[in-house]
């Protein structure tokens, strides 16, 4: 039933689309400009390697590791910092984030951790931050990491105040799990290429850099893993890479659609200054808007063409990748409906406060 009106959705847009009209054409063939601009600054040197190191986060590394220090026999001042920062870490994305937070909520980690692994996870995504800081500026990226890794800490905190629930058993991580060198200097070399990227310095010392880092990657690749593992490897990039970058360019041509047809000054009313009211409402937008991995930053660009503060973008970016509609369905079965939705309100909250923050400064 639902691919029979998906169908007749797309059907009656292309037979009653006024394509004729200047303004709908225009905003058509402005879809298409963005996703030139994307594919030719933003994807061969920019996500092709953010796709790399997720991989290599999914293979290389002990996610167990990672999970087992979110128990509540860990110290507070180990397990939220870990939590806060996991996404990053085990690259989470929007689509892997409830199975995760289900299954270390049910295995033994307190509400706190949990919930902030849950704001954290999909907004710290390594190719997010990259990509956030590349398109919009590296004072947002860096807002948007420390913004996010702050509240979602502050969140689980409060959740673990309001609730009193610490978790039960326990989660020991033996030698083993961390025996992950290589692994870890696999990783440095591929963040490195990545970052040197991103600095601007002299071109050819730039590249040389990024030459150097990339020998050694690919020699490490062949020579230093089982070849296996490396097979392995290129696979979970190529699963990344094929899951989002779909859904990417999708998004990069509506946001282009959207930079034409939707009104400035509706933009402007709404969001465009760094004041509570816009960074909350440009929260609660987020709080009901499903992004997929890595959408949010065509959309939110689009936005900020038309008019967005500054404020309110951070704020958009903090509560659009934490929550979506469907999202809050899945939490609420998880938590309940009072935990549930004093975590929505404690997500909007924040967001809406270091987006008011971030904008006074800016």
């Amino acid at each position: 039933m639902m691919q029979f009106f998906l169908i007749a959705v797309v059907f009656l847009l292309f037979y009653f689309a006024p394509f004729d009209s200047p303004i709908v054409s225009q905003s058509i063939l402005n879809g298409f400009y963005l996703l030139q601009e994307y594919a030719r600054e933003h994807v061969l040197l920019c996500l092709v390697p953010a796709f790399f190191i997720a991989g290599t986060i999914t293979v290389m590394l002990k996610k167990e590791s990672v999970l087992r220090l979110l128990g509540p026999n860990a110290r507070k001042m180990i397990s939220y910092p870990v939590a806060a920062i996991s996404g990053g870490i085990l690259a989470v994305c929007s689509c892997t984030i409830l199975p995760l937070f289900g299954g270390i909520y049910k295995k033994g980690a307190g509400i706190g951790p949990a919930t902030t692994f849950l704001f954290s996870g999909p907004a710290i995504n390594i190719a997010a931050i990259f990509l956030t800081a590349r398109v919009l500026g590296w004072d947002l990226g860096l807002a948007r990491l420390i913004s996010t890794i702050t509240a979602a800490i502050l969140t689980g905190l409060v959740m673990e105040i309001l609730f009193q629930e610490k978790g039960e058993g326990g989660f020991q991580v033996s030698e083993k799990d961390l025996d992950s060198s290589k692994g870890i200097i696999f990783f440095i070399l591929q963040l490195g290429f990545l970052i040197i990227n991103g600095v601007t310095v002299d071109n050819l010392v730039k590249y040389f850099i990024m030459i150097v880092l990339g020998i050694s990657i690919l020699l490490m690749a062949i020579l230093g893993f089982e070849k296996d593992k490396t097979k392995q490897w290129i696979f979970e990039t190529w699963d990344f890479a094929k899951k989002i970058l779909p859904y990417l360019f999708i998004g990069v041509f509506f946001a282009g659609v959207l930079t034409k047809l939707l009104p400035q000054q509706f933009v402007t009313a709404l969001l465009g200054k760094n004041n509570f009211l816009s960074s909350l409402t440009a929260s609660v937008i987020g709080m009901f808007m499903y992004f997929a991995t890595l959408t949010e930053v065509p959309i939110v660009q689009a936005l900020m063409n038309l008019g967005m503060a500054k404020g309110p973008t951070l704020s958009l970016l903090m509560a659009g990748n934490s929550l979506s509609l469907p999202s809050m369905i899945v939490i609420t079965k998880l938590l309940g409906r009072k935990k549930a939705f004093t975590y929505f309100a404690l997500v909007v909250i924040f967001s809406t406060v270091f987006g008011m923050v971030y904008g006074m400064l800016k």
